[in-house]
């Protein structure tokens, strides 16, 4: 599989994804490519990977002797204590802005990385090697970085992109179904909510794509995916517009989250699936997404199998816990909880038009119990 390059240009700065199959122990050249100025690396690592991944990523960077934190990875270490352990650490071992925090893992691990590389000396060189599929078509591409708060998730951040992102897809070969529906709901929303011709083309191969059956057809998934949310950052980096149409589903994803303790009992990926189906159902009540379409969608979710019934995961008790944490979202307007709906197949609601009170939201949710 020949392996591809797209560059994001964003006001800040212009960086480079680079995709392949195989291509982890590449790292050290590309790191000798794009910044001959680094001294010293430290990799922070998912306790889970596999480690062969760990040893061939670690060979690549033989020369710059890196220092390994290896940590066991859930929303729980998203927080103050552990990002001040590990700045700690890279001030310990005296690092400068020159030099290189690597996060080899997940979403989780990118943003908790992310955010110590954005305050370590007010900034030390970044790179993302996302391991999951969710964070390869997702979480490494746009620059947040985030640590959770009690009052909800990702409330606590800054804006800081890599130097460049590095994307191997034969590293999901080893992933469970779980992980790649996980990552497949991000893929699913990059096509709903901008390219339908790409939501198309995913209905006639998503089935190879999730049971992992083809690693051609997952990388031209990932890439058109990574496309997709390249271009919207491209064009508003710090989330003033017209990036917030990324968060068609997530509202509802955090508020279910969040009512689940932010536990392994529902996944990220999973909750943004099951909240873009919440999102599509409203969006077809207030009369913006036809009927055709909607039934199009459930269609997909039905094919694949994808959480889409809220009474599945949730007792009709906790739709006040889910509402309290969507209240909280950092996106809302006036008191109202601020959504991103649907037009179409393809195309969204505008940022900031559609916005509803929470005895709403209650009224809407406790429906889908009948």
């Amino acid at each position: 599989m020949k392996n591809t390059k797209i560059v994001v240009n964003t006001r800040s700065k212009s960086y480079p994804i680079y995709f392949g199959d195989g291509n982890l122990n590449t790292t050290g050249t590309l790191i000798k490519k794009n910044l001959p100025n680094v001294k010293k690396i430290c990799i922070i690592s998912d306790k889970n990977l596999p480690l062969v991944l760990l040893k061939k990523l670690s060979k690549s960077l033989k020369k710059y002797n890196p220092k390994i934190y290896r940590l066991s990875v859930s929303e729980k270490i998203k927080n103050f204590k552990i990002a001040y352990q590990l700045i700690e650490n890279m001030l310990n071992d005296n690092f400068n802005r020159s030099d290189c925090i690597i996060s080899f893992g997940g979403g989780i691990l990118g943003d908790l990385s992310a955010f110590i590389s954005s305050l370590t000396k007010r900034g030390v060189k970044f790179i993302n090697i996302p391991t999951t599929l969710l964070a390869q078509v997702d979480a490494s591409i746009g620059g947040k970085t985030a640590i959770n708060s009690s009052q909800g998730k990702n409330l606590i951040g800054t804006f800081y992109q890599p130097e460049f992102v590095l994307v191997d897809i034969s590293m999901l070969n080893s992933l469970p179904r779980r992980e790649i529906i996980c990552g497949y709901g991000e893929i699913l929303k990059h096509s709903l909510i901008l390219d339908r011709k790409f939501f198309l083309w995913l209905s006639l191969n998503a089935k190879k794509i999730i049971n992992n059956k083809d690693n051609n057809l997952l990388k031209i998934a990932v890439i058109r995916s990574c496309k997709i949310k390249s271009k919207i950052v491209n064009r508003d980096e710090r989330e003033k517009n017209l990036r917030m149409i990324l968060n068609f589903g997530h509202t509802f994803a955090h508020g279910f989250e969040g009512a689940k303790n932010f536990s392994k009992k529902l996944s990220h990926g999973e909750a943004v699936l099951l909240g873009m189906m919440m999102a599509s159902q409203l969006s077809y009540q207030k009369k913006l997404l036809s009927l055709k379409d909607l039934t199009l969608i459930k269609k997909h979710y039905l094919s694949l199998n994808l959480p889409m019934k809220i009474n599945k995961f949730f007792k009709k008790k906790e739709i006040n816990k889910i509402i309290s944490f969507m209240k909280k979202d950092k996106k809302n307007l006036n008191e109202k909880i601020n959504l991103i709906l649907i037009k179409k197949i393809g195309k969204t609601t505008q940022p900031n038009s559609f916005a509803v009170n929470s005895s709403e939201i209650k009224k809407f949710l406790t429906v889908q119990y009948i």
